[in-house]
């Protein structure tokens, strides 16, 4: 939209570079070209302006395909004011010379123009397309056919407009249509889900399986090698018993023979100790025979005194130690005056 200002009396016009203005004075063209700017007055000025960018129109429409069911078609086409002066003539860009506002709706007769050409062509391809060939060729189909038909319209050259693209978003049945075709999808999908599910717990049952069939295998192997350790206990056990008894008897075998030779050892020790003995004892008697009766009993008086308590003092009457002493041949003391 151009920028209007007031100065007494006089306005001023201020356009965008992307708008075509179209200044008529009493009937003849004034000003001409995008992004002008000039003074002028309201009642005898006729201003238009044309948008010369590209512009984008989404559309969406409804047809129907070869098999009677309703889609819904979404597309794009971007365009743009080619001819600004003959766009100007065929349709009314006019504005307001004191608002700038524009008089008519210029740009919803171009977009009901392109839609309804577009709609067409869309129509025409898929009425001869089955349902499922449109939702998975159709983009295409419809995007090319749009395109051609839109280049090949008498009426957009005649009013300035070049279509630049054409897309077409998505073409789209109804929503139970739809949940019905894609129900088969689904099931496949969840069959394949299920198959794998089956297919993962069939896998965990083997490994279960396998698993069980492992800690049986070391339970028998367990088992086994308990057995032969029980074996080989009682074969050391009966070893440890063999060569204990074995043991044993060089033991007591050992110790007899011991006891024999001490027990001879100690007949033979006695017999030398009793012939030793009988023989000192002879030597004894021998000599005692030898001797005469006084040196016996005072040998025996000696031995006596050996054996009696201690004596300190012994007091003999004179008749004893006379009788002593000639008894031992010695004369007997003079008594003392």
């Amino acid at each position: 939209m151009a920028d209007i200002t007031r100065r007494f009396g006089w306005r001023h016009l201020r356009s965008a570079p992307t708008a075509h203005i179209r200044h008529h004075k009493r009937g003849k063209l004034a000003h001409d070209g995008p992004g002008v700017s000039f003074w002028y007055r309201s009642l005898t000025a006729a201003l238009s302006e044309v948008p010369v960018n590209d512009r984008e129109l989404a559309m969406a429409f409804h047809a129907r395909t070869a098999d009677f069911q309703d889609v819904t078609v979404q597309a794009t086409v971007t365009y743009r004011i080619s001819d600004p002066a003959q766009a100007a003539a065929r349709l009314d860009f006019s504005v307001d010379p004191d608002t700038g506002d524009w008089r008519g709706a210029p740009l919803e007769q171009i977009a009901t123009l392109l839609t309804e050409t577009a709609q067409q062509h869309t129509l025409d391809v898929l009425a001869r397309t089955p349902l499922a060939a449109a939702l998975v060729d159709g983009v295409a189909s419809v995007r090319d056919r749009v395109a051609a038909g839109l280049a090949a319209e008498p009426r957009l050259p005649a009013t300035g407009i070049d279509v630049v693209a054409v897309r077409v978003v998505a073409i789209r049945p109804e929503a139970e249509v739809e949940r019905a075709l894609r129900t088969p999808a689904r099931e496949q999908i969840q069959q394949e889900a299920d198959r794998a599910t089956y297919e993962r717990r069939a896998v965990a049952v083997e490994r279960e399986r396998t698993i069980a069939e492992n800690k049986l295998a070391s339970k028998i192997e367990l088992a086994r090698r308990e057995e032969q350790l029980v074996e080989q206990n009682g074969t050391n056990a009966r070893r440890q018993a063999e060569e204990k008894a074995a043991a044993d008897a060089v033991r007591t075998e050992a110790e007899a023979a011991r006891t024999v030779r001490l027990a001879r050892a100690e007949a033979a020790a006695a017999r030398d100790t009793g012939a030793a003995r009988a023989e000192a004892q002879a030597a004894w008697l021998r000599v005692h025979a030898e001797v005469d009766p006084s040196t016996l009993h005072a040998l025996a008086a000696t031995r006596l005194a050996e054996n009696l308590p201690r004596i300190d003092s012994l007091t003999l009457s004179p008749d004893v130690l006379t009788g002593l002493l000639s008894k031992l041949g010695r004369p007997a003391p003079e008594p003392r005056a």
